[in-house]
């Protein structure tokens, strides 16, 4: 483990050369660059490795090991890159809902997304929700459709929650919700313990990777299926047949590197 956190290397990482002065310019510009060059993936859960939320463990494994993450691991590390930079950013709980519509059923809150306010105004940014990470800061302001470069998103305050959604097909789907509550580092790592350890956690039944393209396009891999979704809403399909092609698929779409003896050991 390092013990230096390089601003500068973590900037190169994310391919950025642009102005890190607070601003809404920047942290849109940040948010985007962070979506398309670290990816968000599981596979150190299903490696049965531990996942560490120090920021210097972090930094140590997304920018100098260059591998994702998933929510704490993403979401952590650019929290920590936006306050270094002098954003006035907070960490804050969410509970994920894309595969539970049914706003009446409680899901877990095991998901950290955050709010950087900017001359009195909140903003959302979120760097770890794998195929619907943001490309942009999304204004805290109800019922606004807000388009970005890969989709419409909106903000919508019902019953004392901020729901994030996403238009899909003329739709607006939950992708989460969240109270404006923060989220600790004591209540990240509980939440990430039951994330990356827990029978019934998402994260467990099967590799999950994503990352943004240029051009309104995105790159998803789920188990063995590797996708690539157009700016127009089509998508490519490929099924990975055996560990040399999904070895191949994760190194050339995400920048992960893993032996074949590690893909092997996730039983992917």
């Amino acid at each position: 483990m390092g013990n230096t956190f390089d601003i500068d290397a973590y900037l190169a990482r994310l391919g950025y050369q642009g102005s890190t002065a607070p601003s809404l310019a920047a942290l849109d510009a940040l948010t985007r660059a962070h979506s398309q060059s670290i990816p968000f993936e599981n596979l150190d859960v299903l490696l049965r490795r531990p996942i560490h939320l120090e920021p210097q463990r972090l930094y140590d494994k997304l920018v100098a090991a260059r591998r994702g993450g998933y929510c704490f691991e993403l979401n952590g590390l650019f929290l920590e890159l936006l306050a270094r930079l002098g954003f006035a950013v907070r960490p804050l709980a969410a509970r994920v809902r894309l595969s539970t519509a049914d706003r009446s059923i409680m899901v877990q809150r095991t998901h950290l997304t955050l709010a950087v306010n900017l001359d009195g105004q909140d903003w959302i940014t979120d760097v770890g929700v794998g195929a619907t990470s943001l490309t942009r800061a999304l204004r805290l302001e109800d019922g606004v459709p807000q388009p970005t470069s890969h989709d419409v998103r909106r903000l919508v305050r019902e019953d004392g929650k901020w729901y994030h959604q996403v238009q899909h097909a003329g739709q607006w789907i939950d992708v989460y919700e969240f109270t404006g509550e923060d989220m600790p580092m004591v209540d990240r790592e509980v939440a990430n313990w039951y994330t990356s350890t827990h029978p019934a956690s998402h994260f467990l039944q099967g590799l999950t990777a994503a990352r943004v393209l240029p051009e309104g396009r995105r790159v998803t891999l789920s188990g063995r299926i590797l996708k690539i979704r157009e700016a127009d809403g089509h998508a490519r399909e490929q099924v990975l047949d055996g560990p040399q092609a999904l070895q191949a698929a994760l190194h050339g779409h995400f920048g992960i590197a893993l032996t074949i003896e590690e893909l092997e050991s996730t039983r992917i």
